[in-house]
């Protein structure tokens, strides 16, 4: 995807976002529902003007900044690389979180849900799409699993990130397997979730090490030699 084509989608997301709850504004209460916990209960609210103008103004921000960082890295070459599904992703986050938008904006409206039940069907996409971001992501100071051993070895990147990008796609299925779950499934989610981060920091440093372990033997043999 183009950078003149995420643009005008995000641009058009926004907008859209924007005018529906101005249009709602009237049938909206002064205080509304804005956090649910993992029983699917209300436990937050906000005044109506940030339930109905906080998101659009948050993905307006992150839309910017994510078209920004590519010019600022170091390494923008790299990202040039990867940049039409570094675009199509920012489109699908910034369409995630106007999705999450226009639920919050139907449940004030008094239509009542489980917000776990419509959110994990937008999110297994989310994240299986960070999954396909993270296996085409070349070394970069932005974009990525960013750790001091990938950020210093190619190899250690390239191997990484084709481990991280199967468990974010493994974390995806995980994410819509549980719509079918009783209750909210929050462990399940949470648990998959921080696999798919965390695992590839220590898998980084352990190939890192192993890396150089080789390097330091194959120097020494070929000084004997």
């Amino acid at each position: 995807m183009s950078t003149r084509m995420t643009l005008i989608i995000m641009i058009i997301l926004i907008l859209l976002a924007t005018l529906s709850g101005v249009l709602l504004w009237e049938r909206l209460p002064a205080q509304m529902a804005s956090h649910w916990n993992a029983a699917d209960e209300v436990d937050g609210v906000l005044p109506r003007f940030w339930g109905v103008f906080l998101m659009p103004l948050l993905s307006l921000g992150m839309a910017a900044m994510f078209l920004v960082l590519p010019r600022i890295d170091p390494l923008r070459e790299n990202i040039a690389r990867f940049r039409g599904m570094f675009n199509l992703f920012i489109v699908i986050l910034i369409g995630f979180l106007l999705y999450l938008h226009l639920l919050t904006l139907v449940y004030n409206l008094g239509v009542h849900f489980r917000l776990s039940r419509m959110m994990l069907p937008a999110m297994g996409v989310l994240i299986f799409f960070a999954g396909e971001l993270v296996r085409q992501a070349k070394r970069n100071w932005f974009i990525g699993i960013r750790t001091p051993w990938t950020l210093s070895d190619d190899r250690v990147w390239a191997k990484t990130h084709r481990l991280g990008s199967i468990l974010f796609k493994a974390a995806a299925g995980v994410i819509l397997l549980s719509i079918f779950l009783p209750g909210s499934g929050f462990g399940v989610v949470l648990g998959a979730l921080l696999l798919a981060a965390f695992v590839p920091l220590g898998y980084s440093y352990w190939l890192y090490e192993r890396y150089r372990k080789e390097d330091r033997l194959a120097q020494q043999k070929g000084r004997n030699e």
